[in-house]
């Protein structure tokens, strides 16, 4: 996977901290993820497919996910329950939606989604198939750290 196809979704998180989180956000290191230390207590994982086939997962620790749902649907948030769960699966969503768009907006072949899913607690493994890399883009921001990992291929 080329460091460049990141990009996309390095700025689809900067607009979503702009313009619907109204709060600043800066990039870390970008790396290859071996999945350690990696602060998650909530995980939200979304499929790619067509021309582009792989995933994106955002991982948080609880505060930041509970500031981050807070900050979004305008209501204060003090437990994980389903409202917070929906609402990290939406910022996958929109994150992978708004990158989709920029991959795709020069008239190429449209990439689809799949359904986000949402993984909770911080005693869980994420095996992924052996021959992928994983990119690992860690954030800080105003609402507190988190990560985001990208795998995905072109097609050709």
């Amino acid at each position: 996977m080329k460091v460049e196809y990141i990009n996309p979704f390095i700025e689809s998180v900067y607009e979503l901290f702009s313009t619907m989180l109204s709060s600043k956000v800066e990039r870390g290191q970008i790396g290859i993820s071996t999945g350690a230390n990696n602060p998650r207590d909530i995980m939200a994982i979304i499929g790619l497919s067509g021309p582009a086939r792989g995933s994106v997962a955002l991982s948080f620790p609880t505060t930041t996910a509970l500031n981050m749902v807070g900050k979004l649907l305008g209501i204060e948030t003090r437990v994980v329950d389903e409202t917070v769960s929906d609402g990290v699966a939406e910022i996958v969503n929109i994150v992978a939606g708004n990158a989709k768009a920029k991959m795709t907006r020069d008239g190429g072949t449209p990439i689809d989604l799949s359904l986000p899913t949402v993984l909770r607690g911080n005693d869980f493994k994420v095996d992924h198939p052996s021959q992928s890399v994983w990119l690992e883009v860690p954030f800080t921001s105003d609402l507190g750290p988190f990560c985001m990992r990208v795998t995905f291929e072109f097609s050709k």
